[in-house]
């Protein structure tokens, strides 16, 4: 049994090395990268990875039943809360004006925000009953 916690504890131990590496470069990606999409890009998708993996590196050090449970609710809240954060501070900065739409590909929200003005009714012409 001792080389299987030996085992598990050295796994564990790289992932929570791994899963830090991706946080840093996560915070590096936000330092570096230059508009608010791409950043929020950079503070939701690594750091999300990078925490569930330190949070399966210490599941495997662990190893209680609460603690376990503990690990996945924190694993689960976050994976929950960080898209929505991400989500609405993108939304924020395009509705304010922080977006260059120039430089976007496809500008999906130009359609949903913008007030169209409602087309005339076309008249009737001579021959329409």
């Amino acid at each position: 049994m001792r080389v299987w916690t030996q085992f598990t504890d050295t796994l564990g131990a790289s992932l929570v090395f791994v899963g830090a590496a991706i946080c840093l470069l996560g915070v590096i990606g936000m330092l570096r990268l230059p508009d608010v999409l791409s950043r929020s890009h950079a503070a939701t998708k690594p750091q999300t990875l990078g925490l569930l993996l330190v949070l399966a590196g210490v599941a495997l050090r662990l190893r209680s039943g609460m603690d376990l449970a503990t690990l996945a609710l924190i694993g689960f809240f976050q994976l929950m809360t960080s898209p929505v954060a991400s989500h609405l501070v993108a939304r924020s900065a395009y509705r304010t004006g922080q977006i260059e739409h120039a430089e976007l590909l496809i500008d999906d929200l130009d359609e949903q925000l913008t007030e169209r003005t409602p087309e005339p009714e076309p008249e009737p012409g001579p021959g329409t009953d």
